[in-house]
């Protein structure tokens, strides 16, 4: 007996396939799974004042209720000198109808010589606008009150 060589290698195509595809009782393949884990938005923003190169960055969480991870990358004046920096604080702004508005202070306590971290951002989406300050009061360092906009990854 002549096997016809299409006929087999088709044998042979749809026993590989069977032997790969996982089924359930009733014969079907599984449809793939996909994950729709809502994730942190990562916004990363620049200053339409300030210094050339400065920016910001910062998380707003899957519900849009918290940012988090805010920073401040570039240059401020600490007692009359011009320095650059790449800081934030550990905390998180709640975000209420869109709006992220408060400040942070490092030491919690206050005092002369806290970091202070001041946001008030409107977040829509995929695009957030607003100002940002940070100053160490006591020891005469300033960003200044900087205009941004910013745009999630």
């Amino acid at each position: 007996m002549k096997i016809q060589p299409l006929f087999f290698y088709l044998a042979i195509l749809l026993l590989a396939v069977a032997c790969v595809t996982k089924a359930d009782d009733k014969g079907i393949a599984p449809l793939p799974e996909i994950n729709d884990t809502p994730v942190e938005k990562l916004f990363k923003g620049t200053f339409t004042n300030g210094m050339k190169g400065d920016s910001i960055f910062f998380n707003v969480s899957p519900d849009n209720k918290k940012l988090t991870n805010l920073t401040f990358k570039g240059y401020w004046r600490c007692n009359g000198k011009l320095e650059q920096v790449s800081t934030g604080p550990d905390g998180s702004f709640d975000i209420e109808k869109g709006i992220a508005k408060g400040h942070i202070s490092e030491h919690p306590n206050g005092g002369s010589t806290a970091w202070r971290f001041d946001i008030d951002a409107a977040i829509n989406g995929d695009e957030a606008l607003g100002t940002f300050r940070m100053n160490i009061n006591n020891l005469g360092c300033d960003s200044y009150l900087l205009k941004f906009t910013a745009v999630a990854e």
